[in-house]
């Protein structure tokens, strides 16, 4: 997929983002926003939701100004998670753009996760890409290993081949900082990258890394959801955004920017 253009104001150099480190001071909030743009200054927003946001009123979460949602499917090779049912139908219904995602796990071989993902993900040709969640669970009770880094390229692989011969599209990779700088720096250049990052500007800890997606904090707060949810900014304008979801072959409605401060 051909890089989308970049947004002017995201075009800062690693000298600026290093000067961002500095300029935001330890309070909180997302460091160097004085340099940077706040998440809530990109026009397509969206949000990321799994069972623990339990029953979700889609109707508000649309009209609040949420334009995508990521849902989690499944994990490992044998869980899948209790809402992804209901939100896939419930969300879609509601006219919020919406795509599945597999946490993956490090002990179990990734054609086993496919499959599993694969026998309960619809193939939507209205769904965003499929998605692989990648990160290091240090705190899992059943599987905090960490393998080589070959390894972990290599399992991704197999994970990402099987994903765009199921939906045809090529799938999402959502990262974290430190699985990024152990294992994906200088990889997967061609796929779209989920970032996460909740006290930086992105270039700030992924460098010149191109990123399509944004999440830039867990405690976000959503008319129609209960509770915390995370928030997601993407990385274009309306027309960027639309030029994605064709690529992608997506149907969305009326792509109008949400209200600020969502």
């Amino acid at each position: 997929m051909a890089p989308l253009p970049r947004l002017s104001f995201t075009m800062g150099s690693l000298a600026w983002a290093s000067i961002a480190l500095f300029a935001g001071g330890c309070g909180g909030g997302i460091t160097g926003a004085d340099l940077f743009p706040s998440p809530y200054d990109y026009e397509i927003k969206g949000i990321d939701v799994s069972k623990y946001q339990g029953d979700i009123d889609w109707s508000s979460v649309r009209a609040s100004g949420v334009r995508f949602a990521w849902i989690k499917a499944t994990e490992g090779g044998d869980r899948l998670d209790d809402k992804f049912a209901q939100n896939w139908a419930a969300s879609k219904a509601a006219g919020v753009v919406r795509g599945a995602y597999h946490f993956a796990y490090w002990c179990r071989p990734m054609e086993e996760q496919a499959a599993w993902f694969t026998a309960h993900v619809p193939n939507d040709p209205d769904a965003l890409p499929p998605v692989l969640d990648v990160e290091w669970n240090s705190e899992s009770k059943t599987c905090p290993k960490r393998i080589p880094r070959e390894q972990a390229l290599a399992q991704m692989k197999i994970m990402l081949a099987a994903m765009e011969r199921a939906y045809g599209k090529k799938p999402v990779i959502y990262t974290s900082i430190d699985f990024h700088r152990d294992v994906m720096q200088g990889e997967f250049t061609d796929y779209p990258i989920w970032v996460r990052s909740v006290k930086y500007y992105p270039s700030v800890k992924y460098g010149a890394r191109r990123w399509h997606f944004w999440q830039h904090t867990a405690e976000g707060h959503v008319p129609g959801i209960r509770g915390y949810v995370d928030r997601n900014a993407f990385n274009g304008t309306v027309k960027e955004w639309q030029a994605w979801l064709a690529s992608n072959k997506v149907l969305a409605g009326n792509e109008e920017p949400g209200a600020r401060g969502v």
